[in-house]
């Protein structure tokens, strides 16, 4: 069943102003708060998700979702290995509020894999075709495969957090990884 324009516009209100406030404040910011922020009444908020745990997996499914939309328009950019530089330095950078929100789910037992899989998967359809583009214009090696890509975003994410906010070091960071994937 899908929902009325209203109950979507709503959702997407909910889930806007829950990315915000929980990433300012942590798992405990209390609904109510961002009832408020999303300009919604806490009935609304309870509606669309009966419980915290819910509206943080929306939020997580909501930001993989974007993710993919993200990798599959830059894979009609006519420069493929800039493309796909592009969305690392884009997925990286906003890796630190991913595995925030990953290590909120996890601490409420939430299982991630099953929580997002249908958005993972579009996540890795996406930049399948992202890594086959910059492979097939010469511009990144043409051993490395999705997985290792993952894993290499993965890795860049938690060695940007060291980092710190030093961009410096960030830049640095991203750059090594970026010349590791060409031939």
């Amino acid at each position: 069943m899908s929902l009325r324009a209203d109950a979507r516009r709503n959702r997407a209100r909910i889930l806007e102003a829950a990315e915000k406030v929980l990433v300012e404040k942590g798992t405990t910011a209390p609904t109510e708060e961002i009832a408020r922020a999303a300009g919604v009444g806490i009935g609304t908020l309870f509606r669309h998700f009966p419980t915290k745990e819910e509206l943080i997996e929306g939020v997580f499914v909501a930001r993989l979702h974007r993710l993919a939309a993200d990798a599959a328009r830059l894979a009609e950019d006519p420069d493929p290995g800039a493309a796909l530089a592009s969305f690392l330095r884009q997925a990286v950078a906003q890796g630190e509020v991913k595995n925030a929100l990953a290590a909120m789910l996890t601490s409420a037992g939430v299982d991630l894999h099953e929580a997002a899989g249908e958005a993972q998967q579009e996540v890795r359809r996406a930049l399948g075709a992202l890594l086959r583009n910059a492979q097939e214009s010469g511009a990144v090696r043409p051993d490395l495969r999705v997985a290792d890509l993952i894993g290499l975003l993965a890795g860049a994410s938690k060695a940007i957090e060291y980092a710190g906010a030093d961009a410096s070091s960030r830049d640095r960071i991203l750059s090594v990884i970026l010349d590791g994937l060409r031939p």
